[in-house]
């Protein structure tokens, strides 16, 4: 009888800390999840909002050939609207090195201090980069029309058993003010 209760108990035991680990696995995955898309929100909010020459009200969003041709990465992306429908499955540093394995300088870091090839695997980063309806900031316009606001959004995802799983998801808004003449 007292080795069926230390057994049930043992059970007990053992299913609370399997249910303890997973939930902390979880909050350290939604946590790196949100620092990476903190990060990629930083770099996008650090260019401008258009290419010199173009104009704020540009009707199509996303670089242009030339920076998608001339680079591995994000590193000739200049303006905001260059980061539209980047997709990045595992996540990139801005010279398109697996994160946790570059250098934050184009190379990778000794082996010693990378991650392993498969922590990031199947984790994906996706930017989409719309107007904004100016009387309501929340809501994009429809494809073809602009405004001076822009919808900047960023989502880490994870890939699970088949499944997009979203981790992390930012949202900003951004204004285009000229400059006074």
């Amino acid at each position: 009888m007292s080795l069926t209760i230390t057994s049930l108990a043992a059970s007990a035991l053992l299913l609370a800390s399997h249910s303890t680990i997973a939930t902390s696995v979880d909050v350290v995955e939604q946590t790196q999840a949100t620092g990476l898309a903190e990060q990629l929100m930083d770099e996008i909010l650090s260019k401008r909002y258009a290419a010199v020459g173009v104009g704020p009200f540009q009707l199509s969003l996303g670089p242009s050939a030339t920076e998608k041709t001339l680079s591995q990465g994000r590193e000739l992306y200049d303006d905001i609207d260059d980061f539209h429908g980047y997709l990045s499955w595992p996540p990139e540093d801005t010279w398109g090195v697996d994160v946790g394995q570059g250098d934050d300088a184009g190379g990778r870091r000794h082996p010693n201090f990378r991650l392993s090839d498969s922590h990031f695997s199947d984790w994906v980063t996706y930017v989409q980069v719309r107007y904004a309806d100016e009387n309501d900031l929340t809501q994009p316009l429809p494809l073809g029309q602009t405004s001076a606001y822009r919808l900047v959004d960023v989502w880490v995802c994870r890939v699970r058993d088949g499944a997009l799983r979203e981790l992390a998801h930012l949202r900003r808004v951004v204004a285009y003010v000229p400059l006074p003449q």
